[in-house]
């Protein structure tokens, strides 16, 4: 016979375990609509990670770069993708922001495969799109390489011309520009169509003396949120870690996400494969942080402290 007294200490054990699941922490990441940390997720979700036992993902897509650091201000989302230049500018203020690396995978300068120009001086009076704007972090490090090997008065003769990956790839195909400096998967479908990559991020980054690979874009969100849900954090963390290396080794798995990239040829699916792997974050430390400093000091000169601000270097607390 159940009594009253054991049917309010069931009730209580229910309202417990109630309590308990509802207590799960959710992690509230905001991602560009269109942008390649979605082939990831929807890998992660085929692999049923986005609710474990240590958190549950909730993911919202947004128009553009400007529109998910706004949702990260406002605390519309816990989390974004975005570099560690804004944490640091933003830490500056008063945030309590930090960054953990997505990808070391950098852009590329592009030119035509019969184009004459060969190295960088050749870029004299020629026409250069820029994928991004005046501050774009490439541009204004293939700028700091031009000075170091005193060809500023080259870059200075170069047209500039701004705007989005998508048009200036256009711009590039119907020959209106001679050379392009655009994002790694935008480089990657233009190699794979036949032209051919003056230098990469990593070259410029070589150029000025910084041999080892630090990744510009990455995980951002509040710290102390981050400490408070200590676990959460670092389970989802990992699993993206594993979700890369998924894609990485398993055919299977990248053929699951594989509409998602709009690779029209298996040329371009294969180069943004192995684009894709290389850019993974096997080493992350002081070593690579300390290359940070260096690559904040040539962006600080080289911008006159419009993107980086006027502090002197990379503020504390800006890597997780």
């Amino acid at each position: 016979m159940i009594t009253t007294r054991k049917i309010i200490f069931i009730c209580a054990i229910l309202s417990g375990h109630s309590v308990f699941a509802s207590e799960k922490p959710l992690i509230r990441l905001g991602v560009l609509a269109f942008g390649t940390v979605n082939w990831e997720l929807a890998a992660m979700q085929q692999g049923q990670m986005m609710e474990t036992e240590q958190y549950q993902l909730k993911v919202t897509k947004m128009a553009n770069p400007q529109a998910g650091k706004i949702a990260l201000q406002s605390g519309a989302v816990d989390m974004i993708v975005a570099d560690w230049i804004w944490v640091s500018r933003q830490r500056t203020q008063g945030k309590d922001y930090t960054f953990y690396p997505y990808s070391n995978t950098t852009g590329a300068l592009l030119v035509a495969k019969n184009s004459a120009i060969k190295q960088l001086q050749d870029l004299k009076d020629k026409k250069l799109a820029i994928a991004g704007g005046e501050l774009d972090k490439n541009s204004l490090l293939l700028q700091a390489l031009m000075q170091k090997q005193r060809q500023q008065e080259i870059f200075a003769s170069v047209e500039k011309v701004y705007g989005a990956p998508p048009l200036l790839s256009q711009q590039m195909t119907r020959k209106r520009v001679d050379a392009l400096l655009t994002y790694w998967h935008y480089a990657a479908r233009m190699e794979a169509d036949g032209y051919r990559v003056i230098m990469t991020g990593s070259d410029i980054l070589q150029g000025l003396g910084i041999k080892l690979s630090v990744p510009s874009i990455g995980y951002v969100f509040d710290r102390s949120w981050a400490n408070n849900n200590k676990a959460a954090v670092q389970a989802f963390l990992q699993n993206t870690r594993l979700t890369k290396d998924r894609l990485c080794a398993d055919d299977a798995v990248w053929q699951s996400i594989k509409p998602l990239t709009r690779a029209k040829t298996e040329q371009v699916n294969q180069l943004l494969r192995q684009r894709y792997c290389a850019g993974r974050v096997l080493s992350w430390g002081e070593k690579e942080q300390q290359a940070a400093v260096r690559i904040y000091q040539y962006l600080k000169g080289v911008s006159a402290q419009r993107l980086t601000g006027a502090a002197e270097t990379i503020q504390e607390g800006t890597f997780w």
